[in-house]
């Protein structure tokens, strides 16, 4: 909030100053006083720990990725779209922290919000079908990889999404995890 509050008064006192110059008949600097403003006034659309964290996924660092994107700390601020980046990031650089419910939550409003490209619309519901899968509602996590089969159209995704039909294949069903609780867990036979 407080960076939101001193680009604020910067970016005011840039364009103020801009002003300024012209009234006064500098032109030459006033010309030159535009870059600065332009730029100021481009920092509102684009949160600069945001375009760090995107810069780290992509180099393959997470553990810096997830520094920044935890840096922003009022998200609502941010345009939709970017506000919608920072809810389906968090919830997939910190599952473990969260815990499957929260980010299950963060991913729904994420997709809610509208991601911009179908590749990572396609990430989200792979991601948000995994949890589906981790607790127990295998029919949901199937029809979420459908979806995400659907969206992946450069077929980047293709062998993951086939690895996790696989795995849901084999996976208990919810009642099948809740026996299993009940008996104590699975029990191995005796060999003969």
């Amino acid at each position: 909030m407080i960076g939101f509050i001193v680009r604020t008064v910067l970016t005011l006192a840039s364009l103020f100053f801009t002003v300024y110059l012209f009234a006064t008949g500098y032109w030459g600097w006033g010309i030159m006083m535009i870059f600065p403003t332009v730029i100021l006034g481009f920092s509102f659309f684009r949160n600069e720990n945001m375009v760090l964290a995107l810069n780290q996924m992509r180099l393959g660092n997470t553990e810096k990725a997830k520094h920044y994107i935890n840096k922003i700390s009022a998200p609502q601020f941010l345009p939709k779209k970017q506000h919608a980046y920072v809810l389906f990031l968090q919830a997939v650089l910190n599952t473990q922290e969260l815990g499957f419910a929260k980010s299950e939550q963060l991913l729904r409003k994420a997709i809610a919000m509208g991601l911009r490209t179908s590749q990572d619309n396609a990430v989200a519901r792979m991601h948000l079908s995994g949890i589906c899968a981790q607790t127990g509602r295998r029919q949901e996590a199937v029809a979420l990889l459908a979806e995400a089969k659907k969206m992946d159209t450069s077929g980047a995704m293709r062998d993951q999404i086939s690895q996790m039909q696989k795995q849901l294949q084999v996976a208990p069903s919810k009642n099948q995890m809740r026996m299993a609780q009940m008996m104590g867990g699975r029990r191995k036979m005796p060999r003969r």
